[in-house]
């Protein structure tokens, strides 16, 4: 009684599925004790999920009661806990504490790890920045792009380029190599204009295929199959980048930069128009958006931050080849996305995150851990499809119950800002 009553009866078979099929992947590596404690362990997880969402939802309901049943001023000037003002400011208080400590644990964190482990979340954070940079086009704006890597590549071999070719320093070469790939997004948000859907994928599809040919068969600019070596590592003064530690602080200041920015443009004018233009473009268009100008600006910005991870990309490595930007590169940075929840900033990182420690995590398991990789992510998509952290907006769109409350939240909100 005690189960149903947090877990939906007729949800609760597909619920108890999840912790036996987990179970029976990893049977033939851990035994039958480590299995059943496995299993009880992921049950007791959804329990817990589903007692804090049934509560999270009775919470709201109580708040939508009391904004329409509460006179006007009180909706504004309400008491602790209530709607209005003050907990719209409680709400934005709480989430910038909440970001203080995430950002506080992820510096003090390399202190207390060894190389190995703060190269996996320096590749974790490059991978963030990438997928906050699709997250643009493809979360925002709804444009798929199955080319992004493209970006990145361009930004990777134009600092390669400068630094063998011309002695250009690193900072330097920073914003030079994501202003070029934003001008080559550009482009191509240009060629893209009168396309949408599959047809705009398979436009981008074309495109990093003719990039990865043109890296591999122009052997005198790019070196050809053998990449291009002896890339100057980025230095202040005296002090070189060698270290782990100091390429893990860089890309944390970058990824960090890249979410205030990007979150900045969620919440401005521009950001409202890509998701106008997401939902209906032709709709959008007809309320006075300049689509064309809005599409050219999602591919320019979300090709900068590829570019820019493309230059650290290079300057860490001191070597780029065409192998290392690939079509399935792309799918990899499209499923982050995707896993933490299009449009959401929080569920990009978060993404980004998991998808390259989980299998870091599932080494012990050799060649089976990528189908255990494979299960957790066909699971994902089937019980929790707008991701680990979806936007409210795009939780609507999939689940079309919650509009109603999401718009008189939205009313509410919009009322206090602009009094």
């Amino acid at each position: 009684m005690a189960v149903t009553a947090i877990m939906p009866r007729k949800n609760l078979l597909k619920y108890i599925f999840i912790p036996f099929w987990f179970g029976f992947l990893v049977f033939p590596f851990t035994g039958i004790k480590s299995v059943i404690f496995l299993s009880l362990a992921i049950f007791a997880g959804e329990l817990v999920f589903f007692s804090l969402t049934n509560l999270k939802a009775s919470i709201r309901i109580k708040e939508t009661l009391k904004l329409i049943f509460r006179p006007p001023i009180l909706q504004l000037f309400g008491k602790k806990g209530g709607g209005g003002l003050s907990a719209g400011l409680l709400k934005g208080r709480n989430r910038i504490l909440a970001s203080i400590g995430f950002v506080a644990l992820l510096v003090i964190l390399p202190v207390f790890l060894n190389n190995y482990y703060i190269d996996v979340l320096t590749l974790a954070g490059l991978y963030a920045v990438l997928a906050l940079g699709l997250n643009i086009s493809v979360g925002m704006a709804g444009l798929l792009d199955l080319g992004y890597i493209a970006f990145y590549a361009i930004g990777a071999y134009t600092y390669a380029l400068l630094s063998t070719k011309l002695g250009v320093s690193f900072w330097l070469a920073l914003p030079i190599g994501g202003l070029f790939a934003a001008g080559i997004g550009f482009m191509l948000g240009i060629i893209t204009l009168r396309l949408r859907g599959d047809y705009l994928a398979i436009v981008t599809l074309g495109f990093i295929q003719i990039v990865h040919l043109i890296l591999n068969n122009w052997d005198g600019l790019t070196g050809g199959p053998n990449g291009i070596l002896g890339i100057t590592r980025p230095s202040l003064a005296s002090f070189k980048f060698s270290q782990p530690i100091h390429f893990y602080y860089l890309i944390l200041g970058i990824a960090i930069l890249t979410a205030i920015i990007i979150n900045r443009l969620n919440n401005s004018r521009i950001g409202r128009a890509w998701i106008a233009m997401r939902e209906d473009e032709i709709a959008a268009e007809a309320m006075g958006i300049d689509t064309t100008k809005m599409k050219c600006l999602a591919f320019s910005i979300g090709a900068f931050w590829a570019g820019v991870a493309g230059v650290f990309f290079a300057g860490k490595f001191a070597f780029v080849s065409p192998e290392s930007f690939t079509f399935f590169e792309s799918v990899f940075v499209l499923a982050m996305v995707v896993l933490g929840g299009m449009g959401s900033i929080l569920g990009a990182v978060v993404g980004a995150i998991i998808l390259i420690i989980l299998p870091e995590v599932l080494r012990g398991f050799a060649s089976y851990r990528m189908l255990i990789f494979g299960a957790v992510l066909v699971a994902m998509m089937l019980f929790r499809p707008q991701g680990l952290i979806g936007s409210q907006r795009r939780k609507v769109e999939l689940h079309p119950e919650d509009e109603k409350i999401y718009v008189q939240e939205m009313g509410s909100l919009y009322e206090v800002e602009h009094r």
